[in-house]
């Protein structure tokens, strides 16, 4: 299907607009015709999107489904997609519908809120798809702008602390991108991602005001794209935006940051950072190894010590991410399509874990644990779905977190054994701190008065989590739905990588 990727991109774009521009007035069958008409569009999104398998070659390394044509003032819109990227355009369009799903008890300017998320989701897909640094830039950033409306207007008590908080730490990170983007287009003289991917940056050793800069260029537009990215996963120690921005956001909120936007780091590092400054990736990858460790042991602590259920699986989130860069760094076929896998099948657990909060902080407006307590009692379904997706991101056997958890380990092993070591204490640590939820939420008497009126999940709840729980499984006994699409392209990656790395720097990295 010709310009498909555009297609799926404006889809809910052009809902957005529609719905700005053709629904006046307020009211209750106002506010239930913009809820359907945003599911509608997001499940034609979805629907859509589909299209992308069936036509996509995963043998095929290159990029599929190009689209190329003069933009304004020279530059150009240039959209395709690979092995790495067709997968995140699925979860994008995945799970939208599922989060529109998830706020229909939203009763507060439900028109713009339809609108942000439509909005928000075409922009995402926009970062996976873009094949030009202009236009990749533009829906980095511009994908702020709604999620910072979504925290700021719909949120808790302290959102607007917390929506200035996560746009100010992500936007000033992307400013250092955009020099580098300068610069490259002044290196290179194009903005086109396909030929940057060819040209080779200057790696030559420099001093610059007294210091010395080991891979030269590389290394410089390395640190600023990772200034970026590293803001956005996001990694110790920039990662203090996310818990604020977790527990004010709207639970739909939390979802997509969680399961979509986190990602936004983790795919920059792929399509940036490791093909084209490999040698300053190389420099700084023990470095990012290290970083991606510690965050993994410190964030599984203090998720340990929260009482918020939010703040706590907001430093899991921190924490399984250490395992995604863990993966990437290693630059090898298992690490990298570990960190892929994690964070695929982070996606469909966090966002659950999420989905799981807002079921119960419908009926009780808390989120403090110790609010609760033998909620098995009243509600044995939430808590069978609750127990599912606890064990799914400690890592369970069966469960896609397992798949991602044990690959990523297996990559980063063949590189540092001590960096494992500390990682792996981390799947120690995120039983502890998921279990002792798990037990303090649901688990034990029905003490607490407040409680002993609280009802089980309705039908729209359940129909929400069957999806999450299907590919939970499904990606958990059947990897290879995953690996089988990346592993070409992430094979023809790490190849590229390593040729691009001088032969005494190979020898060292012991690639």
């Amino acid at each position: 299907m010709e310009n498909l990727l555009s297609i799926i991109t404006f889809i809910p774009l052009v809902a957005a607009a529609i719905l700005a521009l053709v629904q006046r007035g307020g009211g209750e069958a106002a506010d239930r015709n913009a809820k359907w008409f945003a599911l509608t569009a997001t499940s034609v999104t979805f629907l859509v999107s589909l299209f992308l398998l069936s036509g996509f070659d995963p043998s095929n390394t290159g990029f599929q489904f190009v689209e190329d044509r003069e933009w304004i003032m020279g530059l150009r819109y240039k959209l395709g997609i690979d092995g790495i990227s067709i997968l995140f355009v699925l979860l994008t369009t995945f799970l939208m519908p599922l989060t529109i799903a998830s706020a229909w008890g939203v009763e507060k300017r439900v028109k713009e809120y339809m609108i942000a998320f439509l909005v928000l989701e075409g922009l995402m897909i926009g970062v996976f798809v873009a094949l030009d640094l202009v236009l990749f830039y533009l829906f980095f950033e511009a994908g702020l702008i709604p999620m910072f409306l979504i925290i700021g207007i719909w949120g808790g008590k302290e959102r607007i602390y917390a929506s200035f908080k996560f746009f100010l730490y992500t936007f000033l990170g992307s400013v250092l991108m955009l020099v580098a983007m300068i610069a490259m287009y002044m290196d290179a003289g194009t903005t086109d991602m396909v030929a940057l991917l060819k040209h080779e940056f200057a790696s030559e050793t420099l001093h610059v005001a007294g210091f010395t800069v080991i891979g030269g260029m590389q290394t410089l537009l390395f640190l600023a794209f990772f200034a970026s990215f590293a803001v956005k996963m996001p990694m110790w120690p920039v990662h203090t935006w996310l818990p604020d921005a977790h527990v004010q956001a709207p639970t739909a909120g939390s979802v997509v940051l969680a399961a979509i936007l986190l990602k936004m780091g983790g795919y920059g590092f792929l399509r940036f950072s490791l093909p084209m400054f490999p040698v300053g990736s190389d420099v700084m990858g023990p470095l990012v190894l290290w970083m991606s460790a510690i965050a993994i042991v410190y964030t599984s602590l203090v998720a340990l010590a929260q009482s918020d259920m939010k703040k706590l699986i907001a430093y899991s989130s921190v924490a399984h991410m250490g395992y995604v860069t863990m993966g990437i760094f290693a630059v090898n076929q298992q690490g990298i399509d570990g960190a892929i896998f994690q964070m695929l099948s982070h996606g469909f657990i966090s966002g659950a874990l999420f989905l799981c909060v807002g079921v119960i902080y419908d009926r009780m407006h808390t989120r403090e644990i110790d609010a609760y307590g033998g909620l098995v009692n009243r509600m044995p379904a939430y808590a069978l779905i609750f127990m599912f997706f606890t064990m799914a991101n400690v890592g369970l056997p069966g469960t896609s977190g397992f798949i991602g958890e044990f690959l990523t380990l297996m990559g980063i092993f063949k590189v540092n054994t001590w960096v494992t070591a500390v990682a792996a204490s981390g799947v120690i640590l995120s039983a502890g701190y998921a279990l002792w939820l798990y037990r303090r939420v649901v688990l034990g008497d029905l003490i607490k008065e407040s409680l002993k009126t609280i009802t089980d999940m309705t039908a729209r709840e359940k129909w929400i989590f069957a999806p999450l729980v299907a590919m939970t499984l499904l990606l958990g006994v059947y990897p290879r739905l995953v690996t089988d699409i990346i592993g070409p392209s992430v094979g023809q990656l790490v190849q590229d990588y390593n040729a691009s790395l001088p032969a005494d720097q190979m020898a060292a990295a012991g690639h």
